[in-house]
C-alpha cells in the first residue's frame, strides 16, 4: 500500500510516455479486500490525465497488490477518450502544486470528524480523489469515508498544497 503522492508519480511518468504534454486532472483511490484506505494508503490507485495538443485523455492504474478484487500488479493504461480544455471535471492543473500527500489529508479528515466515524464503523472504506477546483483556483483532496462520494458518511476537502482543512461537504 502507498500514497497518493507516490503512485502519482508512477502514474505520470507513463502518461507522458503516452503524450509528451501530458498533465493529471485526477487522482483516486479505489478499495480493495486487502486496503480500504486506512492511514491515506491504498493498494490501487488511479490517475487521469490529458493531452491538450493530442485532445485526447486517458487514465492509468497502478496496482500494489495481488488481491482478486484489484487489477493485477503495475501499471496499466485505460481507454484513450476525447479531451474538451472547457470541460470542468478535466481541468488540468500542474504537478509543482501537489505538496501535500494522502496521509496527511486522512489526518486532516481525522481532526474534523473522521475519528468519530471510524470509531462507530472501524471497516469504513476511505476513498481519495484529488483534483482542481475552478471556482477557488485551489487543488482538492477529498477524503471520503464511505464506499462512494454518494454514500458518504463523511467528505473532508483538504487542500492539496498547503495541507489546510477546507471544509465539510454537505
Amino acid at each position: 500500500m502507498q500514497t497518493g503522492r507516490y503512485a502519482f508519480q508512477k502514474l505520470y511518468i507513463a502518461a507522458r510516455g503516452w503524450a509528451q504534454d501530458a498533465q493529471p486532472f485526477r487522482l483516486e483511490s479505489q478499495p480493495t479486500a486487502d486496503s480500504k484506505g486506512k492511514d491515506g494508503k491504498s493498494a490501487v490507485w488511479r490517475g487521469s490525465f490529458a493531452s491538450p495538443r493530442g485532445r485526447g485523455v486517458k487514465p492509468y492504474v497502478w496496482s500494489g497488490t495481488d488481491a482478486q478484487d484489484a487489477p493485477s500488479r503495475g501499471i496499466s493504461p485505460g481507454t484513450e477518450d476525447t479531451y474538451s480544455p472547457t470541460n470542468s471535471s478535466t481541468h488540468i492543473f500542474d504537478m509543482g502544486f501537489l505538496k501535500i500527500d494522502s496521509d496527511k489529508a486522512f489526518e486532516v479528515g481525522q481532526q474534523h470528524g473522521g475519528d468519530k466515524v471510524l470509531e462507530k464503523a472501524p471497516d469504513t472504506p476511505i476513498l481519495y480523489v484529488l483534483d482542481w477546483n475552478q471556482a477557488t483556483n485551489v487543488l482538492i483532496w477529498h477524503v471520503i469515508y464511505g464506499n462512494s462520494r454518494d454514500d458518504a458518511k463523511l467528505i473532508v476537502d483538504v487542500n492539496g498544497t498547503s495541507g489546510e482543512f477546507i471544509r465539510v461537504e454537505k
